[in-house]
């Protein structure tokens, strides 16, 4: 009987054998000669081969995106279209390497050419600056860039990465923080986080909510967007000091301070603030270790009131059906961060399950590129 199971585990299956055909015929240069000749297959192959050119294309697309943005491109042309020459003598960039430029970015839709051969804003050129955060996304990026210099280094090791010197703040949660780092990351998560509110407050109710508490809360978009969707709502904000105590100005100008208290301190080495029958963790956990994050889930289970839900709002990974936000960017940059990972909504489902936690709900985000949504209860 052993040696039968052993010729059935070693006899390759059915799939497996027409996976192999399959991929053999789709490498061979003599389908591919066949397959432009058929008017139904030449359009299945130039699709692919437009993907596929695409791919090898896409770190020059990326660089022509961050010199768009560098150069104040979409600030040059706010107010009419420009030639060449003009935008020339605007960026200090040689007339013909301009011209270069503009025709790459009006080809990637950031730009477009009038009838007169003016340059001005293509749609998504004029959408970048009304998108919170991505223009300082985009330009930190040569950070990550320099990372992946190298991708099979870096896929083999990544041990050392200057993205992870960028945001030391991860490392360094109980230790002290320099100032200016500290500025650049509020700076950067506050803008990029209005995004996350938007879509997060689209699928919430948190009308049956008296406190809510934001671990992590950074310089307090979440919770501003939230205090001002629910008059009613007490908001409270726990960080380290020198990143919540951004939140008191952002607070005040938004008339919220009345109902508002901040608290400084680290999630790792620290108990949460009591008193709250909510707890949102906003783009947390998957900048920390599955031991943290366990840590961290079983302090909010136990924090929490019997009915106290817990909010989790982050990109998340597409798990079994790999995307493109989750699997092939968001993955990555953690990766280079050194610490947290990319989770699916169903990894996060079953750590919350682990902590203790009820009613453990993913929710279908509208914009699942900007952030998934996970919901639980404490029953």
């Amino acid at each position: 009987m052993a040696a039968a199971d052993q010729t059935n585990l070693s006899r390759p299956r059915l799939s497996d054998r027409v996976y192999g055909w399959r991929m053999a015929l789709l490498r061979s240069r003599k389908f591919h000669k066949w397959a432009a000749r058929t008017p139904l297959a030449a359009r299945v192959a130039r699709k692919d081969g437009e993907a596929l050119f695409d791919l090898v294309a896409g770190f020059i697309h990326a660089q022509v995106l961050q010199a768009f943005v560098a150069l104040e491109l979409p600030a040059h042309l706010a107010a009419a279209p420009r030639t060449v020459e003009d935008l020339a003598l605007r960026t200090e960039v040689p007339v013909e390497r301009m011209r270069v430029l503009c025709q790459a970015a009006t080809s990637l839709g950031l730009m477009k050419r009038t009838r007169n051969g003016r340059y001005a804003l293509g749609r998504l050129g004029a959408a970048l600056p009304g998108i919170p955060g991505l223009a300082q996304m985009i330009l930190h990026h040569d950070v990550l860039y320099r990372d992946l210099a190298d991708p099979v280094a870096f896929f083999r090791d990544g041990s050392t990465t200057e993205l992870a010197d960028f945001w030391p703040y991860v490392f360094g949660a109980t230790g002290p923080l320099d100032p200016d780092t500290a500025q650049t990351y509020s700076d950067l998560m506050a803008e990029s986080q209005t995004l996350v509110a938007e879509e997060a407050l689209r699928h919430l109710d948190l009308s049956d909510v008296d406190t809510l508490l934001d671990v992590g809360g950074g310089t307090g978009a979440f919770l501003t967007a939230v205090g001002l969707a629910y008059p009613k709502l007490n908001l409270h904000l726990f960080d380290l000091s020198v990143v919540a105590e951004g939140a008191r100005s952002r607070f005040e100008q938004n008339g919220l301070t009345g109902r508002t208290q901040i608290t400084g301190g680290s999630f790792r080495s620290d108990p949460l603030p009591q008193g709250a029958d909510a707890i949102s963790l906003i783009r947390v956990l998957y900048d920390h270790s599955d031991e943290t994050v366990r840590n961290l889930l079983g302090k909010v289970h136990e924090n929490l009131p019997e009915g106290g839900r817990v909010i989790v709002a982050e990109p998340m990974s597409g798990g079994a059906q790999p995307e493109r936000a989750g699997d092939a960017y968001f993955a990555i940059y953690c990766m280079a961060m050194r610490t947290g990972r990319a989770r699916s909504a169903r990894e996060i489902v079953q750590l919350l399950e682990n902590a203790g936690f009820s009613e453990v709900k993913p929710h279908r985000t509208s914009r699942p590129f900007i952030t998934g949504l996970v919901t639980a209860r404490k029953l």
